[in-house]
């Protein structure tokens, strides 16, 4: 019965669920009935715009993205069917409700010991949490390793929440807020590249997030501009003609200008919670700053990611070929294909750097088809187990944007205890500690 409920209110979608959780936070801190709930309204309407920009460019890109596939004449196995049907497939996991409780008490736990300063209200990505623990047990055979390293997921969430908090408020220009969402594992891998890149005379000391490129390119430094030229020559490499080239240059603009005007919405959503929420926790928790955790979309405003996300279609594709050729890798790209998982972190990381995004994310896309081809059999087994789709003989599916790929590799084949897991899960958690305590120690320096 309890199982029903908490799958029928989920299955609301976040645009519903979401609201209700801000709105139940609004009231705990003391925040006006009629503010708690129009603040709530807006981020509903705000995630519900921010998922039509999405499905609307999704639905641009898609298309594109599959007739480039045609063209080079792709035959894989594994087919990415994005995050939605591995959602499904975690919440019918029979252990999954069980996340729910472990995620709130470890983060009421982690911030009653000052062990963190970030409230994750990301009850929706739960189901990360779940997947996780799925990939886990099927590999290593084990359900408490399983469930450990969903503890060990959570808790790197909220510090990795904590790292990133001064570089996101700087991005999004929204305060009291940070995002607790596992795609930001990848920031304590890229960090050493970045600072590489920072070495380079060409690139290190220098900014080209889209303000700056504005001011350097003048028009083609716009929004519309940049989503025109980007849109229109990822058609022009699909084979396309004319008229259809235009009609993808012009959604793809449409899109990157749309993205900041919805982005708008989070901040009149989250402000008002996030002051009152901030001054609650000031009065409770003296000389701390508590701040919300919650999932990227927020964050989306932000052109650098769109355009660096759409310059990868064709890497994605180009690498998936190549890798396939070899026989190191067997997943064909589809669903994900717009992958603002690697992107995301590469924004952060980079504080919106167009050249070095871009970079650190084609180096990073083969960890992406290489973990979601190991994680294939896995995830295929676990989906004809459950009956949620239907899967042809001889087929595999699988999730390309698989947003903590080296971690959920590494810890999976670690609890396997298979050396090069154990090894590459030593690697992660050193740089993830090292980043932490560097990003910590710059925002104490900062204040």
């Amino acid at each position: 019965m309890l199982g029903q409920i908490v799958n029928y209110i989920l299955g609301l979608g976040a645009a519903i669920f979401l609201p209700i959780i801000m709105i139940i936070i609004g009231l705990i801190f003391k925040m006006p009935k009629k503010r708690a709930i129009i603040s709530g309204i807006t981020l509903g309407v705000a995630f519900t715009g921010m998922s039509l920009v999405l499905d609307f460019m999704f639905g641009t890109i898609s298309p594109v993205a599959q007739a480039l596939v045609e063209r080079t004449g792709i035959q894989l196995n594994s087919v990415d069917v994005g995050w939605t049907p591995m959602s499904a497939i975690a919440w019918a996991w029979p252990y999954a409700l069980l996340m729910f409780p472990i995620q709130i008490v470890i983060n009421l736990v982690l911030i009653g010991f000052k062990w963190t300063d970030t409230l994750n209200v990301d009850m929706w990505n739960v189901w990360g949490k779940i997947f996780t623990a799925t990939m886990v047990n099927a590999i290593s055979g084990s359900l408490i390793f399983g469930f450990l390293a969903a503890v060990i997921q959570i808790v790197i969430e909220l510090k990795m929440a904590d790292a990133n908090h001064e570089r996101i408020q700087s991005l999004t220009g929204i305060p009291g807020v940070t995002c607790t969402h596992y795609m930001t594992f990848q920031c304590a891998l890229m960090a050493p590249v970045n600072k590489i890149l920072d070495s380079i005379p060409a690139l290190g000391g220098k900014s080209f997030n889209s303000d700056s490129l504005r001011e350097k390119i003048g028009i083609f430094g716009e929004n519309s501009v940049m989503g025109l030229l980007v849109g229109s020559l990822l058609a022009i490499i699909a084979g396309y003609g004319l008229s259809e080239i235009l009609n993808v240059g012009i959604k793809v603009s449409a899109s990157l200008v749309l993205f900041p005007m919805v982005a708008k919405l989070f901040m009149q959503s989250l402000q008002p919670i996030s002051d009152y929420a901030s001054n609650y926790m000031k009065n409770k928790y003296k000389d701390r700053e508590i701040q919300i955790g919650l999932d990227w979309p927020f964050m989306a405003g932000r052109s650098e990611i769109w355009v660096v996300s759409i310059i990868l279609v064709p890497i994605e594709i180009a690498l998936a070929f190549l890798f396939a050729k070899f026989g190191w890798t067997s997943v064909l790209p589809l669903a994900g294909i717009v992958n603002v998982i690697v992107v995301v972190p590469a924004l952060i990381v980079t504080n919106g750097d167009i050249i070095k995004m871009t970079i650190l994310s084609v180096l990073f896309t083969p960890a992406y088809l290489f973990v979601s081809s190991v994680f294939a059999p896995a995830v295929t087994e676990l989906a004809k187990q459950v009956g949620t789709i239907e899967i042809p003989a001889g087929q595999f599916i699988t999730y390309f944007g698989v947003e903590a790929p080296i971690f959920r590799w590494a810890i999976s084949e670690a609890f396997a205890f298979n050396i090069v897991g154990i090894i590459a899960i030593v690697i992660f958690f050193s740089l993830s500690v090292i980043y932490i305590k560097n990003s910590m120690k710059n925002k104490k320096v900062d204040e």
